[in-house]
């Protein structure tokens, strides 16, 4: 086996300390032209590469890399419309930066701790994670520059985000004020259970995610101040945002009676799926149902009434923020508006 080189190595072949050949790397301006590109041919002829990126990190008291914690796959992310926006916007702030960006995945119903506590970053983007997840506890435990994203919020820890309340209660106002008084719900993430099927309020209120809980809570609160009876409220839950989970609860919630006039999801994904069946049943929309999204991700074309969160300016907003070297406010509130397209009408 070849024996291993190091800086000491190349030191001894070159005739210098092995505090000049850590120059020539790191401090290339305390050396000459001359000595500094001597000492680099002799490191490429021995076949060095340069200092193990931790040990120089370490050194230098940075690693030059942002740590991105999300509770989803990969393949999920680069496949959201939502995540998607948001991960271009954090991008743009790391580029502007000059930092590298680190994916550290914890997909649902898995926790992976051990990859925040061995992960070299200077700070953390936590972007929805479900409330009480070891992962988070890892995070706080580095004592990094940590920035909460959408969900979980903690006590005393920067959060960055939307008033989930308002905006759901925005949702139901528009169709309440078309006419609408028979509503259904098709959800996700009140749970990491996989569960699919009818959530009482109980299981509504106990929801893990708190954005989507929120969601929820919203959407209560705006129909019961029009005297709606909330626990006669169809709410039918989904373990993944899909949009065959999507069609699944569509076709759940259309085949109550009374049926549905409006149905309101708390993703576009879900709400694009509600469109689907919809269609297989013969449901006219918006003439029959009106159905409302969140978050105005690829919902344009389908002419889906929504909530519009500004998911680029979240990433963006999110990596300045955690990388501007500045204290963060520890509530940052980004802003959100309806959007009504063709989705929505006066009920039949």
């Amino acid at each position: 086996m070849a024996e291993r080189v190091t800086l000491q190595t190349i030191a001894d072949r070159v005739g210098v300390s092995r505090a000049t050949v850590s120059y020539a790397f790191s401090r290339p301006d305390q050396l000459s032209t001359e000595l500094r590109e001597r000492i680099l041919r002799v490191a490429d002829e021995l076949g060095y590469a340069g200092p193990h990126p931790t040990a120089r990190s370490l050194r230098l008291g940075r690693a030059g890399v942002l740590g991105l914690i999300f509770t989803e796959t990969l393949p999920y992310a680069l496949g959201d419309p939502y995540a998607i926006g948001f991960l271009q916007g954090l991008a743009v702030a790391a580029e502007e930066a000059a930092v590298g960006l680190l994916l550290l995945q914890q997909p649902r119903g898995v926790e992976r701790p051990e990859l925040v506590r061995n992960a070299v970053v200077d700070a953390f983007v936590v972007f929805c994670l479900p409330d009480g997840h070891a992962a988070l506890d890892a995070v706080l435990a580095r004592r990094l520059p940590t920035l909460l994203v959408d969900e979980p919020i903690v006590d005393g820890v920067p959060h960055l985000g939307i008033d989930e309340q308002a905006a759901a209660g925005a949702a139901v106002r528009h169709v309440l004020d078309l006419g609408h008084r028979h509503l259904g719900l098709a959800v996700v993430g009140l749970g990491v259970d996989d569960r699919h099927g009818w959530a009482d309020p109980a299981r509504q209120e106990t929801a893990v995610f708190r954005a989507m809980r929120n969601r929820v809570l919203g959407y209560r609160a705006a129909a019961e101040a029009e005297g709606l009876d909330w626990a006669r409220t169809p709410v039918y839950e989904v373990a993944a945002n899909e949009r065959d989970s999507g069609r699944e609860a569509g076709r759940a919630l259309l085949a109550r009676s009374p049926r549905p006039t409006a149905i309101l999801c708390n993703t576009d994904v879900l709400a694009l799926g509600v469109l689907d069946a919809a269609a297989e049943a013969g449901v006219k929309v918006p003439e029959e149902l009106s159905v409302v999204g969140f978050s105005d991700a690829g919902a344009e074309e389908a002419g889906l009434t929504t909530i519009r969160q500004y998911s680029r300016l979240a990433g963006r907003t999110a990596g300045r923020l955690v990388l501007s070297g500045e204290p963060t406010p520890e509530r940052t509130l980004l802003p959100h508006e309806l959007v009504v397209r063709a989705s929505t009408a006066p009920p039949p």
